[in-house]
């Protein structure tokens, strides 16, 4: 990304990452001219930079939306003949959302390599997601699941939102954080509208036909925003090769200790979202009020995206990601742990989705301090090393979910929630968010 955006710049005009657009003032609010005489949309700000970030908010919902369904296809497809009696349900939902994050060092590398094939390469995901939920309405066993709705959906999915990541950083500089705030907010809207679609349409119609016309609409809303993602400063027909991106970084400690506490968060964030519709059942919520809890989750998640986009460019990323754990530490085991009856199983949706929810939305903060102490680092490849550790936490979640509860350990030997079977799942869950905050005691230690 950095050499794509060098190639149109002059080097005293990019330093650490930030690109000071040619003719414009350092925020961007002129417009610009390219060397070839065409004008250059402003950046942060502008119709077009606005329609590119709601473009990007619209494909975030519809694509990492219905990934963030999973917990009431889990609930739906542990309740039907054909997968009840079947192992590693849950491993479907954390192949959809962990390949979409562990793949994009790869399609990030592609992009950057041929990046005129950005906005095709953004179509044909589209179609790959199309056909994958077109193939999982045809699954008769947990392994097809797998591969449709896991693997193939994930594949697709991250082929098609990668471009609205990589080109970011073109149409956004002092908002940044806010940018990708409100873009992520999008899959926390999406995870809000779905379920209630998805829990009133596997009710009526069964998966099927709830799949496949779901690939319908998903083709019809996403075909058209592809066209609006498309880069800030038109790429030469003529370009030099890139050179390979440095990863230097990757070997600061920095960078490792942002990482290790990213993927050891990504361990336990996932499991509410999938576990909360059934734990909700197992206190013998309806199917409705089961999908209210990733409802309200997502719903939650919206706000704190962008209330953590807005501080993230103006606070230190350790304090504010300090505040994260505070408070989702405080919903797991004080809300959650405790939590009997329906009504505080709904409040820690809210708390959890507005804290943890919104911890990817540090990562601009993240890719700002890993530039700032690295500046031949690119950030976008921070952000895809970032995403890599978040779906390695998130693939290893599925399998380790269902050892934490098998057999239904704690079950009636202590009380509360954790007495529930699900009791283990809980402590991981706050444990592993406590450590996810442990960079900020890294920078008391002058670790960072």
């Amino acid at each position: 990304m950095d050499e794509i955006t060098r190639a149109n710049f002059p080097p005293e005009e990019t330093e650490k990452g930030v690109h000071t657009p040619l003719g414009g003032t350092a925020d961007g609010t002129q417009l610009s001219t390219h060397n070839d005489g065409a004008d250059v949309p402003p950046m942060d700000g502008g119709i077009n930079a606005w329609l590119f970030l709601a473009a990007c908010f619209a494909m975030e919902a519809l694509v990492w939306g219905f990934a963030f369904t999973y917990g009431v296809f889990q609930a739906y497809y542990s309740d039907i003949p054909q997968f009840k009696d079947s192992g590693n349900i849950a491993v479907v939902g954390t192949c959809a959302m962990g390949i979409m994050y562990l793949d994009i060092p790869l399609v990030f590398t592609a992009y950057r390599q041929w990046p005129r094939f950005q906005r095709l390469g953004c179509g044909l995901g589209v179609l790959m997601m199309c056909a994958a939920l077109g193939l999982s309405s045809l699954a008769t066993n947990t392994n097809h699941l797998i591969i449709a709705q896991g693997i193939f959906y994930a594949l697709g999915g991250s082929i098609a939102y990668a471009p609205c990541i990589l080109l970011m950083e073109q149409w956004f500089d002092r908002r940044k954080g806010l940018a990708f705030g409100v873009m992520w907010a999008g899959t926390g809207l999406g995870g809000a509208v779905l379920p209630i679609v998805m829990e009133q349409l596997l009710g009526k119609y069964g998966f099927r036909i709830t799949l496949r016309g779901f690939a319908v609409v998903l083709f019809v809303l996403t075909g058209p925003l592809v066209y609006f993602v498309k880069p800030r400063v038109p790429i030469p027909a003529s370009r030099p090769s890139p050179s390979a991106p440095n990863m230097r970084f990757l070997f600061t400690s920095t960078f490792a200790i942002f990482e290790l506490c990213n993927v050891v968060e990504a361990l336990g964030f996932f499991l509410p979202s999938i576990y909360l519709p059934t734990y909700a059942g197992m206190l013998g919520a309806s199917t409705s009020l089961q999908a209210l809890t990733v409802i309200l989750f997502n719903s939650a998640s919206v706000i704190g995206c962008v209330l953590m986009g807005t501080i993230i460019d103006k606070l230190d990323v350790t304090l504010c990601i300090l505040v994260n754990t505070i408070a989702s530490s405080i919903g797991v085991f004080l809300i959650w742990g405790f939590s009997m009856s329906l009504a505080p199983l709904f409040i820690f949706s809210i708390l959890y989705g507005l804290s943890a929810g919104s911890y990817t939305s540090t990562w601009p903060g993240v890719m700002r301090d890993v530039v700032r102490n690295t500046p031949s680092a690119e950030s976008s490849m921070v952000f895809a090393s970032l995403s890599a550790g978040r779906g390695v936490g998130n693939l290893v979640s599925g399998p380790l979910s269902e050892a934490l509860i098998k057999g239904m350990p704690w079950e009636g030997d202590v009380k509360y929630g954790y007495g529930s079977g699900y009791g283990s799942l809980i402590v991981f869950t706050g444990v592993t968010g406590l450590v996810g905050g442990g960079s900020y005691l890294a920078r008391r230690m002058k670790w960072l």
